[in-house]
């Protein structure tokens, strides 16, 4: 009953559940951060790969906890209701979510009004709907995590998180049930055929939509630290254009320029006639975290927080022996080519997103593509599966350490070249001017070369800016990055606005080599809140391994087109006495 004076049973149980729930939840998602890529635990440095069958068993041990708590907890409150006098509901053995003839039809529209506390928390699952206004509170995964589905279904989240299919969790679904998606609400709404998004894909309605069309999005910032490798389905959305669909079996990739011959390449040729290689490496938008800037001087660009930025396994094919395969030498020296200065400097991309009027292009210069420790590939598969629609099917270029921007989708040619691209997004978008240049200026975008390597960055993920905590002890979590391959080696974190720091734990990836740590770092402390005052300020801040660290203050990194903003990450929360 901690947090709470009341003696009434039902009350104590939620309270109950809800401080069990987020602890079973937080060391879930701890234990899996930690297991997959082994975790760096601070100073000690040490590793938990050797202990995955302990955190197996143990995982398996908490979620059967979970699981047995929780149904606990809903039948004692259920029979403390039926005992004050509640009617007593009949038993149904149905396949959970299945359409029930004694219950009402709800259509969607219905069902998305009811997403807080005071109009009732419904969600469907299948064709059933469920009031969980009691449950939400107890959620094992914590209440910030199942409110993403308040007002929609939980079909989508479930399939993310496979241990809900199981036949106590449907029963617990079960107790909540109050009525039926209506019929017509069950099939998706066909687009006009005259809108060039009516064939975008679906995706999945945890993300946060920036942009509708171009559809841009992020991954909740909540769920940033729950597993090292980002789901596909969770993965930030970048579109420019509209999603273009490729045909596999026509598919055609075009090569050349200067020092390579003119070849098409099918998809299969890609997959079969060069050998695979495997990067984990994250993406990052170079407008990530745009709205900071834009809190202190207005900018221009989408509206993004701290989640246009996620980590992935890209498989493919690597870039330079596709080169070479075309006629492109191999032994090249960083500076010069076959022992004179190069003509060709760029490898040009075009994508094949269009909206009739422009198409998306991007390059990098040639020693990144050269170098065997670059690492760019053309990608087929991410996280093992083919690649999604929205993420470049069915093939993308993967520029680690780049910022993403670079990494072209759905890609339609490669293309050598003396030049940089031509292409709009390349000439005049992704270049930073300086703080003190405006729109009046007439600013000149290529007065500033393309941004290539991205400067260290970090971000608070959880809690959220604004959030309400317990006076106590509050854990924090967040990510790091830095580009170029340099890797982090420390994370900093204030909770009285960058006076005193404390150092937090990291888990990266333990395979990275020097100037190949192309993926991100996760990393989480636990701080004490004071224990007077009604807010708290907390910030971090990352170092990387050349020991370059982030600016203080956004002023001095501020530019008209809100890129790379790389000051450190500022939240306030609100303290709870009670």
């Amino acid at each position: 009953n901690k947090g709470t004076s009341s003696t009434d049973p039902s009350t104590m149980i939620r309270h109950t559940a809800r401080d069990t729930g987020r602890f079973i939840g937080n060391t879930i998602s701890s234990f899996h951060a930690r297991r997959q890529f082994g975790g760096n635990l601070g100073r000690e440095k040490h590793t938990l790969q050797n202990l995955a069958p302990a955190i197996d068993q143990t995982t398996q041990i908490i979620r059967w906890g979970a699981l047995a708590l929780v149904g606990g907890v809903s039948l004692i409150f259920v029979n403390q209701q039926r005992a004050q006098g509640e009617e007593k509901k009949e038993s149904h053995s149905l396949t959970p979510g299945q359409e029930r003839s004694d219950l009402p039809f709800f259509t969607r529209e219905e069902i998305s009004k009811h997403k807080t506390a005071q109009t009732g928390i419904w969600v469907s699952f299948r064709d059933g709907v469920y009031d969980i206004t009691e449950f939400v509170e107890g959620h094992p995964g914590g209440m910030n995590k199942i409110m993403l589905a308040a007002g929609g279904g939980v079909d989508s989240f479930w399939a993310l998180y496979q241990q809900h299919f199981h036949e106590n969790v449907f029963e617990i679904l079960e107790q909540h049930r109050i009525g039926n998606v209506a019929v017509p609400d069950r099939q998706p709404a066909q687009a006009k055929s005259n809108d060039l998004y009516s064939n975008d894909p679906a995706r999945h309605p945890a993300l946060v939509v920036r942009s509708p069309k171009p559809f841009n999005a992020e991954i909740p910032s909540e769920l940033v630290n729950d597993q090292y490798v980002t789901p596909n389905e969770l993965f930030y959305v970048r579109n420019h254009l509209p999603v273009p669909e490729v045909n596999p079996e026509t598919y055609v990739l075009k090569i050349g320029g200067e020092g390579v011959k003119e070849i098409s390449l099918t998809l299969d040729d890609i997959k079969n006639k060069f050998h695979h290689q495997s990067v984990t490496a994250t993406l990052q938008c170079a407008g990530n975290q745009r709205n900071v800037m834009n809190r202190k001087k207005a900018v221009r660009g989408g509206a993004w927080e701290v989640g246009a930025i996620s980590n992935a396994v890209w498989t493919g094919v690597p870039l330079k022996d596709v080169l070479m395969y075309a006629g492109m030498a191999g032994n090249i020296d960083p500076t010069t080519l076959n022992g004179k200065d190069p003509e060709w400097q760029h490898i040009q991309f075009e994508g094949l997103d269009t909206d009739l009027e422009k198409f998306y292009g991007a390059s990098i210069p040639i020693e990144k593509v050269m170098d065997p420790l670059g690492d760019v590939i053309l990608a087929f598969e991410m996280n093992g599966r083919e690649l999604p629609r929205d993420h470049g099917y069915p093939i993308r270029v993967v520029v680690p350490g780049v910022a993403g921007a670079r990494s072209v989708k759905w890609l339609k040619s490669i293309y050598v070249s003396s030049k940089e691209s031509p292409n709009h997004f390349q000439q005049n978008d992704y270049r930073i001017l300086a703080p003190s240049v405006d729109w009046n200026d007439s600013p000149n975008f290529q007065d500033a070369p393309s941004i290539q390597d991205c400067p260290v960055t970090s971000a608070i993920c959880s809690p959220k800016n604004g959030d309400v905590i317990p006076m106590g002890t509050v854990e924090v979590k967040g990510y790091a990055w830095s580009g170029g391959g340099r890797g982090i080696i420390r994370v900093d974190v204030s909770s009285d606005g960058g006076k005193t720091w404390k150092q937090a734990e990291l888990v990266k990836d333990p395979s990275a080599k020097y100037r190949r740590n192309w993926g991100w770092t996760l990393w989480s402390i636990s701080i004490d809140t004071p224990q007077q005052g009604t807010d708290m300020e907390l910030c971090c801040k990352a170092i990387d391994d050349s020991y370059n660290s982030q600016p203080e203050t956004v002023e001095s990194v501020w530019n008209l087109r809100g890129l790379l903003c790389t000051a450190w990450h500022r939240i306030k929360i609100n303290l709870d006495s009670k």
